[in-house]
Parts: structure tokens; C-alpha cells; sequence
């Protein structure tokens, strides 16, 4: 996107060393200033996505046509084929019996002209769209297939003399329209992920008018106008605080775990969770120029790009459409150049045509696809692209966002240390439980979850006081509690209590509670890592995978959880809009990046890694945006992902080595090589085809998950 080129080149190639100071400079300023202009309507961007995202694999083939579209074709198409297969002299010669009545050629012509139309529809357009992209593959090979049967096959029954090949168009159309359907089926859905971007914002807002406040739609807001944002409301654009003070969650959007202070001139993002104040607001985002919007940019080009790389199954269909072409018009010349009459130069060319395309190839990855797609399923990941689950195996570098990917997201109690003697511990927490439970805040809720797990009485308080940055204070039983950070000590100009070595101040934050005025003991919260990320991690190191942590947290935080994961490294501070750019910077390098995330943040990032997974406890637009989702938001998956995705990737050389196998034997017979003493018929041909589609079924259906 043409407003990320502010780092200079010695920047992109070390990701890792950027100061947080340099990352300042380009913070929210930056991405305000440089609106991306976007088609405000956003239906039209979700058509835009739909069309970019209809075939992850590379060719858009299905824009226009659904998956039931799909199916209806081929239960139509089946259909027709029993009768023409009834009607074909080769069939009947096969199994010895006999159909005739006059004008039969003329009803097997009306049926394959049909089936030709109708069920090649898509493979007609698809050769289209190949060839405007200049990446023949797939649908080339099965359209100059079935367009050299039928022509060949018109021609027979308007007089040449030759076989005709209905048969053989028939049961391709009927074999590849199954194939696809099985493939788009194992597919979800393509992506919705503006859909997920958009319901982030509320959908009426509170504006303030000369009359007083008035509720008006989203779409109604306008730059400059002055909004109220009520306590637990979202934000529904960006703006700056003109009166008022409040906490608010930013999470989803910077994945900063903590919530952020604004005041008076603070600057606001659309789509983050307002906490437990009034805020009136001076908007100066909306639509095509709000953060959110940006995201929703960075994403779809990303997502452009990917869709271009092609898979497996596209590769080898694109040589075969060449190898084909070239061995069909070389065999029709020799032939001719031998003496050999036009009728029998054109079957052996048709004949070579139609047998190269082959069946099996149609089935062959389709259905590992299928198969691995409902084994990930059921071992908790769903897989939405299936380029990218084919690269998985290729992956040298895997970038984790910390919160709620490796650590749980959420503040844990990790120590409750008494300063003064006859307080127990247990005590501790009760107090600072008592006078927390009114407040909203992540480190009061922490407080509370330790509070049930000891199964503790929650004492009431009253005269509650939420001190804007400190902390809180209440009464409860007859004492005045505060529960508070350092800054109130600072702010009341007192002497901050000693912090005992045993806390590690650089990942955990210090609550003080103090009785009556006076420091009675530390309670101290953490973001805990999850029980298997370092057994993750270690997976992928012995993979010989790059670890690094990637997160909009401080330094210290950082450090000190790359350090007990044993990662290679970690890149803090990183304002939103940078992951995206860091991911870029390691593929600049010449990495195979995944990313793993959780929030709208990561979005952008996750569609621009190789690779993007998501973790199914975050928002439901990393998910949209993602390839692969770990449904149990556990580390381990990626390692099972890997794997997995390696047995998938052999599966599928097994199947085409057997499907391009028979090609290599297949090709050379048709064209005539043995001739006179052998020559592949049609029917032969065919029954070659059978066999190696039966094969390649059975050989998919062997695939495990380790």
C-alpha cells in the first residue's frame, strides 16, 4: 500500500532493531494522516473482496458460480450422460449390446451438446479467465479437452469418418464438475471478513446538536462533528477527546492488552470499547478515512496478492494444457507429413487431447483436499485457503503477536505478598477484591477471578472512588482501602513502599493495597503464557522454524517472555499498522513467514504473511482474514499444522505422480507410436483413465493426521 514506505531501506532489513523511539514517530499521527481513500460504500468494497477471495487458489474461476451451482451441474449433467452412454457405439461395443434407430447420431449430438454447454459452462469461462492472466491451468486443460472431443465428435456425426467422443466429453465434464465441487466444498466460505470489520462499529450514535443530544445512524456522522461516547459504548469513529476522561480498550484494534488513558485532546480509534467514563468527542475519521478503513485496505491488498500464487494441482495442469497442445498438433502433422489420410491424423490428434486430460488429476487433489480439510477440522483447524496450507511445509519463520496467542490475554494473580504482620494473605485479596469489584478494569477483574478460585467471601464496600490512573478506594468493614499503583503514591507525595526481589518487574504489574492510609501489602498480575507454548515452540525449533514475538507491548514485556519461551528473538512496541510492515520486512529477507494472531490488529499481517493463522479465541476478523484458524487457541496446533500439512503436500505428489504417470504412458500410445502393431483406441484409453482415478481415491483416503 503506497503509505508504508516511511522506513528507509537499512530499516526493512532489520526488523528486529528498530528503537521504540523511531516507532513513536510514526504512530497513530502517521496512519491518521495518510487516508487511504476507500470506496466509502461498502457494499462495494464487500463485492470487491468477494470476487478477490471467490478461489484462494489462485484462479478465480468461481467468481460467478457457487458452490450448490456447482453440484445442480453436476447432477443435470450426470443425468444426461446415462443416455448418451446408452447411445455410444463404443459403450455398446464395450458391453456387448446393441441400441439403433434412425437418427440416433442426431440424439447422442443433441445430448452432448447439452452436457458440453451446460456442464463445461464453467470450465469454458474459467479457460477465459486462465488465458486473460496469462496462467493456463486447470480449466484450460479440461476446456481444450472437451472442446477438441466435442468438435471432433460434430464433425463424425455431420459425415467424417472416425468414432465419435461424446462418451469421453461426457464423463469428463461429469468427473471434473465432482471434483470441483469437492474442492470449493472443503473450502469455507470466502471471505467475509469486511463484514466482521464493519460490525465493529456501533450502528447509532449520540450526537450533540444545538437542541441537545440526538441518537443518528452511523452513516450520518460527519468529520467535525461532536459526539458523546456513554460508558461501555464503541467508539464509532475516529476522534479526539474535547471534554471528559476514561479508560479505553484498545485491544482489538492495537493489541495493546492494557487500557489506554484518554483525556482532553486524546486521540480516539473507531471500533475500540469506551470504559467507565463520558467522553465527548470531535470527530475527525469516518469512513473511507477512518483506522479502521485503513486496516480493511492493507488487508484486501494483501489478500489480492496472495490470491495470485497457484497450488500444486495448478502447476501441473498448466504443463500438461502445454504438453498436450504441442504433442496433439505435432502428432496430426506427422501423421499428415506420413501420407496418412486427414480422417485418422484428426482421431489420433483428438485421441491425444482428450486422453492427456486426465480424470484422475481432477480427483486426485480435490479429494486429499477434501480429506485433510475434515481430518484439520476435526483436530481443531479449519482450514479457508488451501495455497497456503500447501506452503505450510515451506515455512522457515513463524511470528507469534503475544497476547492471547502465546500468553492467555488475560491479567492472572501471580503473587499476594503481606508488608505488615497480622495480615494474611488471603485477607489481602479479600480487601482488594472488596473495594475492585465496581471497577471494570482488567487488573480488578484478575483480582476477582483468584478471589472465586480460592473460593473466598467477597465482602461488600461502599463509597467507592475510581482515581483516574491510580486505582481505586472504598470502605469495607469500617476501614478506607485503596488499591492502587505506584503513581499514587507519586501523586500523593508519599514514598513508594519497596518492591521484594521476588517480583519481576518487567512482566508484572504491581497492585498496593493500603488499610487506613497505611501500605498493608503487594498483589502483583501478569499475563501468563499458556501451559503449551513452550512445548510449541521448542516443536518448531526442532522443525528448524524461526520463533519471534511480535507485540504492541513494552520492551520488558517482551523480552521477558521471549526469553522464557527461548525465541529467537521479538520485535516490541509495534504499533499496528508496523506488523504488516515487519512481515513484509522478513519476506524481503527471503523468509517463508507465517503469522499467528488474534485481533483486528493482526489482520492486516495475517494476510500479508505466506501464511496466516488465526486463533479461534479472537476476533472474528483475524479470523476472516486468515488461512488456517486454530479452533483451541493452542500453540501446539501450529506444530500438528506443519506436519500435517507436509503429509497433506505428499499425498497430493503421490496422486499427481500417479495421475501424470499414466499421462507419460498414455500420451505417446494415443499419438500412435506403436503404430501399426498397437494403437491406443479411445476405449482403451479410458479404461486406463478408470483405473488410475481408483488408484489415486484409495491413495487419499490413506492420509493421517500424526
Amino acid at each position: 500500500m503506497e503509505h508504508h514506505h516511511h522506513h528507509d531501506d537499512k530499516d526493512q532489513h532489520k526488523p528486529a532493531e528498530q528503537s521504540p523511539k523511531e516507532k513513536d514517530q510514526h504512530g497513530h499521527e502517521h496512519t491518521q494522516s495518510n487516508a487511504q481513500q476507500m470506496h466509502p460504500d461498502q457494499e462495494h468494497a464487500h463485492h470487491h473482496m468477494h470476487d478477490m477471495a471467490a478461489e484462494p487458489g489462485g484462479y478465480d474461476e468461481h467468481a460467478g458460480h457457487h458452490t450448490a451451482n456447482f453440484l445442480k451441474r453436476f447432477w443435470i449433467s450426470l443425468i444426461l450422460t446415462i443416455p448418451l452412454l446408452l447411445l455410444s457405439k463404443m459403450i455398446q461395443h464395450w458391453a456387448g449390446f446393441e441400441l439403433s434407430f434412425p437418427g440416433d447420431q442426431y440424439a447422442l449430438f443433441a445430448l452432448g451438446t447439452a452436457i458440453f454447454f451446460y456442464g463445461g459452462w464453467p470450465f469454458l469461462t474459467g479457460l477465459v479467465n486462465e488465458l486473460k492472466h496469462r496462467n493456463p491451468g486447470m480449466m484450460t486443460l479440461v476446456a481444450v479437452a472437451i472442446t477438441t472431443a466435442y468438435l471432433y465428435s460434430t464433425a463424425v456425426v455431420f459425415g467424417l469418418p472416425g468414432m465419435d467422443f461424446f462418451w469421453e466429453l461426457a464423463t469428463l465434464i461429469v468427473i471434473m464438475l465432482l471434483g470441483h465441487w469437492l474442492e470449493m466444498k472443503s473450502q469455507m466460505a470466502a471471505s467475509n471478513a469486511l463484514e466482521s470489520l464493519v460490525k465493529l462499529l456501533p450502528s447509532v450514535v449520540h450526537l450533540k446538536t444545538a437542541q441537545g443530544e440526538k441518537d443518528i445512524p452511523l452513516e450520518q456522522l460527519k468529520q467535525e462533528d461532536i459526539i458523546t461516547v456513554k460508558p461501555g459504548e464503541k467508539i464509532p469513529a475516529d476522534g479526539l477527546v474535547t471534554d471528559g476522561s476514561s479508560y479505553v480498550n484498545e485491544s482489538m484494534l492495537t493489541g495493546e492488552s492494557v487500557p489506554v488513558k484518554k483525556e482532553k485532546n486524546g486521540k480516539l480509534i473507531g471500533g475500540s470499547i469506551n470504559g467507565d467514563g463520558v467522553l465527548h468527542v470531535r470527530v475527525t475519521g469516518t469512513g473511507s478515512n477512518s483506522y479502521l478503513n485503513k486496516v480493511i485496505g492493507m488487508v484486501k491488498s494483501a489478500q489480492g496478492a496472495k490470491s495470485r500464487t497457484q497450488n500444486l494441482a495448478g502447476k501441473v495442469a498448466k504443463w500438461l494444457t502445454i504438453i498436450s497442445i504441442s504433442v496433439g498438433l505435432i502428432t496430426f502433422i506427422v501423421w499428415l507429413f506420413a501420407g496418412k489420410e486427414l480422417s485418422f491424423a484428426l482421431e489420433r490428434m483428438v485421441t491425444v487431447m482428450v486422453t492427456s486430460c486426465p480424470h484422475a488429476l481432477g480427483v486426485a487433489i480435490p479429494l486429499v483436499v477434501a480429506i485433510s480439510t475434515i481430518l484439520s477440522a476435526t483436530h481443531g483447524l479449519l482450514i479457508r485457503n488451501r495455497t497456503a496450507f500447501e506452503n505450510a511445509r515451506l515455512l522457515n519463520l513463524i511470528i507469534f503477536d503475544k497476547t492471547g496467542t502465546l500468553t492467555k490475554g488475560s491479567h492472572e494473580v501471580q503473587q499476594i505478598i503481606p508488608l505488615q504482620s497480622g495480615i494474611s494473605d488471603l485477607e489481602l485479596l479479600q480487601y482488594a477484591a472488596a473495594v475492585q469489584q465496581n471497577s471494570e478494569h482488567h487488573i480488578a477483574r484478575g483480582i476477582i477471578r483468584k478471589l472465586n478460585e480460592r473460593n473466598l467471601e467477597l465482602w461488600p464496600s461502599t463509597d467507592f472512588e475510581y482515581m483516574q490512573g491510580m486505582g481505586v478506594s472504598g470502605v469495607v468493614k469500617g476501614k478506607k482501602i485503596v488499591a492502587a499503583g505506584p503513581n499514587y503514591f507519586s501523586n500523593h507525595h508519599l514514598s513508594t513502599p519497596a518492591v521484594p526481589a521476588s517480583i519481576d518487574q518487567s512482566a508484572e504489574t504491581i497492585t498496593y493495597v493500603l488499610i487506613d492510609g497505611e501500605p498493608a501489602g503487594i498483589i502483583t498480575l501478569a499475563d501468563s503464557i499458556r501451559e503449551s507454548a513452550p512445548k510449541a515452540i521448542a516443536g518448531l525449533q526442532q522443525m528448524g522454524i524461526k520463533t519471534y514475538l511480535l507485540t504492541g507491548d513494552n520492551e520488558k514485556v517482551a523480552a521477558s517472555v521471549s526469553k522464557k519461551l527461548k525465541m529467537d528473538g521479538y520485535i516490541a512496541n509495534v504499533l499496528p499498522h508496523e506488523k504488516q510492515e515487519k512481515v513484509k520486512a522478513f519476506q524481503a529477507q527471503g523468509y517463508i513467514v507465517a503469522m499467528t494472531g488474534d485481533g483486528v490488529n493482526d489482520a492486516p499481517a495475517l494476510a500479508q504473511a505466506d501464511v496466516g493463522i488465526a486463533v479461534g479465541s479472537g476476533t472474528d476478523v483475524a479470523a476472516e482474514t486468515a488461512d488456517i484458524i486454530l479452533v483451541d487457541s493452542d500453540p501446539e496446533d501450529v506444530v500438528q499444522l506443519i506436519s500435517f500439512g507436509k503429509a497433506t503436500y505428499k499425498k497430493m505428489v503421490q496422486n499427481l505422480v500417479w495421475a501424470a504417470g499414466y499421462n507419460i504412458i498414455a500420451i505417446p500410445l494415443a499419438a500412435g507410436i506403436l503404430y501399426p502393431n498397437f494403437m491406443l483406441s479411445p476405449a482403451m484409453g479410458a479404461v486406463l483413465m478408470s483405473v488410475s482415478t481408483i488408484v489415486v481415491a484409495i491413495n487419499a483416503k490413506l492420509l493421517r493426521v500424526k
